[in-house]
């Protein structure tokens, strides 16, 4: 049988979601956990890949297992597990359904704060340079018009292609906090942060409008982007969907 598991995390303290030697990752410490307690080798697929110090919100997760999970495994997961994740539910789906391949949508939010706050420190970007609102949310509606996005992924990255389908990506501003928020089909490694740190650009008049163009269309070729990227502490993965008919019981949830 096949179990999804919805979780968040806080991702400060983990070398990203994938599973890698000699580091902690979100994926590693779960299966591990869910090992120990299924006393079985469990493997779990993510609906995606964080990377290092990116949190999560909703993240979701599958693996199979022979036998029915019940309502109090769940609490026992969450004792063994450290602080930095809680499992919410486990349900059940139909056993050709794929945390990753069959994902509709992914949705991620950067926070930021103008004004300097210790308790925001881990998740928010402190930032104190002035802003042109309504230039960057003018640049942020024009990533909808483009689907290759291979000048904002990382460099030597193994995906077979940069084709992402935008569906939404704007700025919201109130008071000391503002973020801004996209939502994608997929994105590339690093995509978030760069696209941000461009945008940001745009809002400091660093580039103006058509350069943005020019760089969705890769002909801004002395862009010095590398330096455009935000830190992964104020990204967030906050929404992932799925179609409604993906499981078959109720959720087990604490």
């Amino acid at each position: 049988m096949r179990f999804f598991i919805e979780l968040i995390y806080n991702g400060k303290n983990f070398h990203g979601w994938q599973i890698q030697k000699k580091v902690k990752t979100v994926e590693g410490t779960i299966e591990y956990c869910l090992s120990k307690l299924l006393k079985k080798p469990i493997n779990i697929i993510g609906a995606g890949r964080t990377d290092a110090g990116v949190h999560a919100k909703q993240m979701f997760a599958h693996f199979d297992y022979e036998n029915q999970i019940h309502s109090d495994f769940l609490y026992k997961l969450n004792i063994f597990l450290p602080n930095s994740i809680r499992v919410n539910n486990i349900f059940q789906v139909k056993n050709y359904v794929h945390a990753r391949f069959d994902a509709i949508s992914r949705t991620y939010k950067y926070f930021f704060t103008y004004k300097k706050n210790p308790f925001y420190h881990d998740v928010c970007l402190h930032y104190f340079y002035s802003l042109d609102h309504k230039k960057m949310n003018k640049a942020s509606k024009i990533l909808m018009d483009y689907k290759d996005f291979s000048f904002f992924c990382k460099k030597n990255s193994s995906n077979k292609n940069n084709i992402c389908h935008i569906y939404q990506s704007y700025w919201s501003f109130k008071k000391n906090i503002f973020y801004f928020t996209i939502e994608a089909n997929r994105f590339l490694r690093s995509m978030v942060r760069f696209i941000i740190g461009s945008l940001l650009d745009v809002g400091r008049k660093k580039i103006d409008i058509d350069e943005f163009i020019k760089i969705m269309q890769f002909k801004k070729i002395n862009y010095d982007y590398s330096k455009s990227i935000v830190p992964p502490y104020g990204l967030f993965l906050t929404k992932i969907l799925y179609p409604e008919d993906i499981f078959y019981e109720e959720k087990i949830e604490e």
